[in-house]
């Protein structure tokens, strides 16, 4: 009684005792002893304990662990046997400590040290022996029968959480990886209306601060890692891209662009883009098709012509456009496609090319709509290098050719046809120029 009245008077009296070998109390491991103190074996739907690791290492990058914590903790769970987790049993491991500093390759100090921190962050317990030392004894079936060291049970309790953080991480994850695509596909995008503008020899002031403000944008995403933060950096640098590709289009609207080849010889003139160019026709000479002349007409003549299935537009059938231009067959609908079928496929494939919308339907207004798709698909079979810009630039420039009555489909077809046949059947004539 005497001593027990004693011991309730110490800590007021401030008398110094003797150690007791135990170690210094702490909330964090007053926290982790109750999370133990709950064990009752492998929580619903796990079966094994490897699955409890695996969920513990997944989750911890998420909980800002280190690895050299997650190996201090797989090198503790490689002490720990199946039954060990049984609900009448406990994950404790008791390893020398001079056996776990030459395996984890640390001093006593920081062997200590990464101790301390797996329990003040929850992730184990330590059941002390009464001379502080640690050790545990089996039975012949293995079971433990005494044990003092490092009580594993923690990872059960948390288990859930583990699960929860890591598919919210992976999520997080995706997130960041589809918007750091985007953002570099709007860099690009930058750069491309950069090259785009210096062919042109567009100047100012504008141009300047959007590179300015996309050197700034691109290098600060780079160290971005908050999901928030990263979203609103790519939808800055969007906004640029949008606002920059809007503003070259309206430059471009007073220029033609000079693109090469056999359907687009060289042609210089300012071209100003009438306001409303889904009034404007086709004005074209006269033209062989399905064995018939086809008159030019006035631009402001509107055009009523049938929809021509699967005849001729441009002298070549809708199966003769798809073999020779075959980026329009991963957008049509089945394997025999009528000239409706090639219109809607060209209308997606323009966003590959980077055709703009407003100029799809410039193009549409100007040549007719079939006539639009051949010359899209003719665009699709250039090599990249071909264009002097970009293939939206190209196309620019073969609407503008239309418009001045320069531009001739009917010669590129002609050269494909040439080019499919044989060597020697080459040289026989039966094209045009």
């Amino acid at each position: 009684m005497a001593q027990d009245n004693y011991a309730q008077r110490a800590p007021q009296e401030g008398h110094a005792h003797a150690p007791t070998g135990f170690r210094r109390l702490t909330p964090g491991l007053l926290k982790a002893d109750r999370m133990a103190e709950e064990f009752a074996g492998l929580p619903q739907g796990v079966i094994t304990p490897g699955q409890l690791l695996a969920a513990f290492k997944a989750a911890a990058p998420y909980l800002g662990i280190t690895p050299r914590l997650v190996h201090a903790l797989d090198w503790l769970f490689r002490f720990t046997q199946p039954q060990d987790w049984q609900k009448d049993s406990r994950p404790i491991a008791w390893p020398h400590a001079r056996t776990q500093q030459e395996a984890l390759g640390l001093s006593p100090t920081q062997v200590k040290a990464i101790n301390r921190r797996l329990i003040e962050l929850g992730l184990i317990s330590m059941k002390d022996s009464p001379n502080g030392k640690r050790y545990g004894h089996r039975d012949p079936k293995g079971r433990i029968t005494e044990a003092y060291g490092f009580d594993l049970a923690p990872l059960v309790i948390r288990h859930a959480e583990f699960v929860r953080l890591a598919e919210a991480g992976k999520e997080e994850c995706r997130a960041m990886g589809r918007l750091r695509r985007r953002a570099t596909i709007a860099r690009k995008g930058i750069v491309q209306i950069f090259e785009t503008a210096t062919e042109y020899s567009f100047e100012g002031e504008e141009w300047q601060i959007l590179a300015q403000d996309m050197t700034a944008l691109v290098r600060a995403l780079r160290n971005v890692e908050r999901l928030e933060e990263m979203e609103l950096g790519v939808a800055s640098l969007e906004r640029r891209q949008i606002g920059a590709r809007e503003r070259l289009e309206q430059l471009l609207e007073t220029v033609n662009s000079d693109p090469k080849g056999p359907e687009n010889r060289p042609h210089y003139n300012n071209y100003q883009a009438d306001i409303y160019p889904e009034q404007d026709t086709v004005i074209a000479a006269k033209v062989c098709t399905g064995g018939e002349e086809r008159p030019a007409r006035s631009r402001q003549e509107p055009e009523e012509r049938k929809q021509p299935e699967r005849g001729m537009e441009e002298g070549i059938a809708p199966d003769e456009l798809v073999r020779f231009a075959p980026k329009l067959k991963e957008y049509l609908r089945g394997p025999r496609p009528t000239w409706s079928d090639i219109v809607d496929a060209a209308d997606y494939l323009r966003g590959d090319l980077g055709v703009s919308k407003s100029l799809w339907g410039e193009a549409c207004g100007t040549m007719n709509r079939y006539r639009a798709a051949v010359a899209l698909a003719i665009v699709s079979t250039k090599d990249p290098e071909h264009f002097r810009s970009t293939p939206g630039g190209y196309f620019r420039g073969m609407v503008a050719k239309d418009k001045a009555q320069e531009l001739h489909l009917d010669r590129t077809i002609w050269a494909w046809r040439r080019a499919s046949q044989p060597q020697h059947q080459r040289g026989r004539g039966g094209g045009r120029d």
